[in-house]
């Protein structure tokens, strides 16, 4: 020890009392013990409940114990529950996060708000410990905490939303062409018959598999069940299938359960059964659709615990664990999904009161803002660690796609008040007007993908969608721009038509090239296959609704006698594996999208406009509407 070194000239202190060198030791084991016991008494001694009952009451003293135990308990709880979560960063890295307005909001979010935010603060100000700890001296243990502050629950004003709309939902389909209607009522009798037979073969499973009549769960839904039933509500309400609906409805009331504990695609969830249940909710205002959406959303919350909040893509709905796809670069998160979750977020905060949804994907715009974009282009892959690109692979088709179609869609649903929205969509499609649009010898017009500066010259069904919302957006341009962009939509929207007109079976095969000589075809044997995709019979419904050029009624109807021919069995309809057969063997499955969305907008091509008017609604990336919001009609709070 320093203080016990001999200064020069001086005798140590100790021989100054007359200590001889025996005593000497003895003395300085007693004095390191004695720093030793004041040393553990000053950090340790004061949680003790012994050491306090000499200062405090019985009763307090107990209450105080008591509680620090509680509290410790709890906080070692949620701090497991933390270190639980593989590949995330503790809590305390992302405050910003956090919803500055949890603390007011009912016990519900509050619990929610600390199950994202991790364990409190052992010390926090109004806690039972400090309460009990610090002040029981100056009050009787038995008097308790100040009362917390309440607030009145929160309403949305479902009546004043459907006040706002300017077209009923069904339309009023005056006087009509009876070849229209014919077609109509056709689309109409084949979503009943794959629901009948979804119902008598597969109700509860997640889709049907229409040659071995029976059901089929898979593994992206983390458990939950009944993917056809949430993906065919608001298709069967708008059909006025009515007997139909409100057998979906009784399934979702009473056995579609949320207490599940599987891993699911944080995108899938969202598109199919949020963006189902909110259209449901919209369309009938039956409250089990909105509670069921907003149950479910809250589940969804965790993958946003990353230290940039892009979220992860796989989470366990049971703990909250999150991850990233395995075949994901460097454990990257995908810009389609994670850029594709804006829409149904906004109306979850809108449809709660809590921010916290709303806060999460504004978060992701904030993140794509300040990362550089090579060429202007936004890569598939970002890291949620860094928020850095992992790979230059863009594409408009899968891995990319939905990120585009909800920045456009973001702009209208906010009645074209979220200008951010616009112009990350305008920058977008500039540039891959510049770099990725393409023609090929024969004349057709196409969107490639680009990997680090080399094209690779092929389209996949996913991107004809594209044509659709290219259309979409021109409607709000300058003369020029509008007018060029109508072009391309129209051109690409040809060329997926080709995709389809050149097979044997007029349906269009997964991916089609523009290589080798060969045009708008698969020159592959892995993307011959045609499982009942709906991106091209979109993007037919949204130009026959802004141009009301007869070919694109002309091509949907070619569609579905394509389909009855050819996907149709005696249970349902089902996939082809080769698009260039005319006796295709089938895939036997169902797709729940089938339901949701290709009949759906087959459907509404044949309708007048007014029918889910594009003035009231926007479709999700899975044709769920949502609504556009005229009048800001936020909820109402209950006196």
């Amino acid at each position: 020890m320093v203080l016990l070194r001999k200064l020069p000239g001086m005798p140590g202190w100790p021989a100054a009392l007359g200590l001889r060198l025996p005593q000497k030791f003895l003395f300085l084991l007693f004095l390191s013990g004695l720093l030793t016991l004041c040393f553990g008494a000053l950090f340790l001694l004061p949680d003790s409940s012994r050491f306090k009952r000499l200062f405090l009451p019985r009763r307090a003293t107990a209450s105080a114990s008591s509680s620090s135990s509680a509290s410790s308990s709890s906080a070692s709880s949620s701090s497991t529950r933390d270190t639980d979560l593989p590949r995330s960063p503790p809590a305390a890295a992302e405050p910003r996060h956090a919803s500055p307005a949890a603390p007011r909001r009912l016990r519900e979010k509050l619990r929610t708000a600390a199950r994202m935010a991790g364990p409190p603060a052992r010390t926090a100000p109004g806690s039972r410990q400090q309460v009990q700890g610090a002040d029981s001296r100056a009050q009787p243990a038995s008097v308790a905490p100040p009362a917390r502050e309440t607030r009145a629950p929160f309403r949305f004003d479902y009546e004043r939303f459907r006040r706002s709309l300017r077209h009923p939902v069904r339309g009023e389909r005056p006087g009509e062409d009876p070849e229209t209607r014919a077609r109509r009522m056709k689309i109409k009798e084949m979503m009943k018959f794959a629901w009948d037979n979804y119902k008598q073969y597969a109700l509860g499973k997640n889709e049907l598999r229409p040659l071995t009549k029976n059901g089929h769960i898979g593994n992206m839904f983390g458990g939950l069940r009944g993917a056809t039933v949430i993906d065919a509500l608001d298709t069967l309400y708008i059909m006025e299938l009515e007997e139909e609906f409100q057998e979906a409805k009784q399934w979702v009331e009473k056995s579609f359960d949320l207490n599940v504990n599987g891993e699911a695609s944080l995108f899938e969830v969202n598109i199919r059964y949020i963006g189902g249940l909110l259209a449901a909710y919209y369309l009938t205002g039956e409250e089990v659709f909105k509670n069921k959406a907003l149950e479910l959303g809250e589940k969804l919350l965790p993958a946003f615990n990353t230290p940039t909040g892009i979220p992860r893509g796989v989470i366990s709905l049971g703990s909250g664990m999150s991850w990233s796809w395995g075949w994901a670069s460097a454990g990257s998160s995908i810009l389609a999904e994670f850029g594709t979750l804006h829409l149904e977020f906004l109306h979850l905060s809108q449809l709660s009161g809590n921010p916290v949804f709303a806060e999460k994907v504004m978060n992701i715009r904030r993140v794509l803002n300040r990362v550089e974009k090579p060429q202007g282009l936004y890569p598939n892959f970002l890291s949620p660690v860094t928020g850095s690109w992992v790979q230059h692979h863009v594409s408009i088709g899968g891995l990319g796609d939905s990120f585009y179609e909800y920045l456009i869609k973001s702009w209208l649903m906010s009645d074209k008040k979220d200008s951010e929205a616009k112009k990350m969509y305008d920058d977008a499609l500039e540039a891959i007007e510049k770099h990725l649009v393409k023609k090929s010898a024969g004349g057709l017009t196409y969107i490639a993908e680009w990997r680090g500066g080399i094209l690779d010259h092929k389209m996949g069904h996913l991107a004809c969608f594209s044509g659709g919302m290219i259309a979409l957006g021109a409607e709000y341009g300058s003369d020029e721009r509008r007018q060029r962009h109508m072009e391309l939509a129209a051109e690409i929207t040809n060329t997926c038509h080709e995709s389809y007109a050149r097979s044997d079976t007029k349906l269009g095969p997964e991916a089609f090239r523009f290589d080798a000589g060969s045009e708008a075809m698969a020159t592959r044997l892995s993307e011959r296959y045609y499982i009942l995709r709906p991106e091209v019979v979109e993007s037919y419904m949204y130009l026959w609704r802004l141009t009301h050029d007869p070919k694109y009624r002309h091509w949907g109807w070619e569609v579905v006698k394509a389909l009855e021919k050819h996907c149709r069995v005696e249970a349902g309809f089902s996939g082809i594996r080769d698009v260039y057969t005319t006796t295709p063997s089938h895939d036997n499955m169902q797709q729940s999208f089938f339901l949701a969305e290709t009949l759906k907008y087959l459907y509404l091509l044949f309708c007048e406009d007014d029918v889910l008017s594009l003035e009231d609604w926007v479709f999700n990336t899975e044709a769920h509407p949502l609504p556009i919001n005229h009048t800001d009609f936020k909820a109402a709070v209950q006196p």
